[in-house]
């Protein structure tokens, strides 16, 4: 084996051919869950995260065209509306599949990756998350006249139930990832609403999760989660019925893989992913759908 120079980059050699690429890391994280207003106009909950997978050792067959499916996050709750929120689109990779995110629940929360959290009105349960991709989301309190709405589940913990319901539920926290080149943490719950005359803080989303709404913003709507993290959407305040806000949106997904950058780059992609090296690795970023081949 020789060395040649590539443009800033050194590369093995065998017979004057780089070698192929036989397999890749990857980081897969699916649509989050949309956060809501809970039964009766009552305060809501956050939206799980999408499920999250991550590992190496994917073995890579040259020539062959691999999908990519990016998942679209779950809409919350529109305003007014004490329906249950949407759960978010599922992300692939090849073979690999992670399941969208959990919506709020109108009672209990929503199954996904991550479980959304459950609505205060009724003392609901969160949702439960898919082992290995997430966790369970939060249950609703109804300690009158105290309302706190469940966080939704994150990659990394379950949503909280403020069982004193001094708040909302804060959402599960993320897991980070640094296969990017940089440490930044996918996959976190939405904030559950809460309502308690005067209040002003709702609960706390997590690694790109949206905040719930509260208190004296009962009408407001809630935050929506950041694109491309995953993250669950915020609940709302509710207290108002027709007159409460929206919940927030779930993050849309996204899909990474890398592999040596000495090996060689894909022979051809669709989707326009970013592409760079970072480090010793040659990454492809996919916020939209397309295909790899190698």
């Amino acid at each position: 084996m020789s060395l040649k120079w590539t443009g800033g980059v050194l590369s093995p050699t065998y017979n004057g051919l780089n070698y192929p690429v036989t397999t890749v890391e990857y980081l897969v994280v699916a649509g989050g869950g949309g956060g809501n207003q809970g039964s009766g106009g009552g305060p809501g909950a956050g939206g799980g995260a999408g499920g999250l997978l991550t590992a190496t050792g994917y073995a890579i067959t040259v020539g062959s065209s691999i999908t990519v499916t990016v998942g679209a996050g779950g809409a919350g709750s529109a305003r007014g509306s004490d329906a249950a929120a949407s759960n978010g689109s599922s992300s692939v990779f090849g073979v690999v599949t992670s399941t969208g995110g959990g919506g709020a629940g109108y009672t209990i929360g929503q199954s996904g990756g991550s479980g959304g959290g459950g609505n205060a009105t009724g003392n609901s349960a969160g949702g439960a998350g898919i082992s290995g991709q997430g966790n369970a989301g939060g249950s609703g309190v109804n300690a009158n006249p105290k309302y706190s709405g469940g966080g939704g589940g994150g990659a990394g913990s379950v949503g909280t139930t403020d069982v004193a319901a001094n708040g909302g539920g804060n959402g599960g926290a993320g897991l980070v990832s640094s296969i990017s080149g940089s440490a930044i943490q996918y996959a976190g719950g939405g904030g559950g609403g809460y309502y308690v005359t005067g209040a002003t803080q709702g609960g706390l989303g997590a690694a790109g999760g949206g905040n719930g709404s509260a208190g004296v913003a009962a009408f407001a709507d809630a935050f929506s989660a950041f694109a491309n993290t995953g993250g669950g959407g915020g609940g709302v305040a509710g207290n108002g019925g027709a007159l409460s806000g929206a919940g927030g949106a779930g993050g849309s997904g996204i899909v990474i893989i890398r592999y040596p950058s000495y090996l060689l780059p894909a022979a051809s992609t669709t989707g326009s992913p970013e592409t760079y090296i970072a480090g010793q690795y040659r990454v492809y970023v996919f916020v939209a759908n397309g295909t790899i081949t190698f």
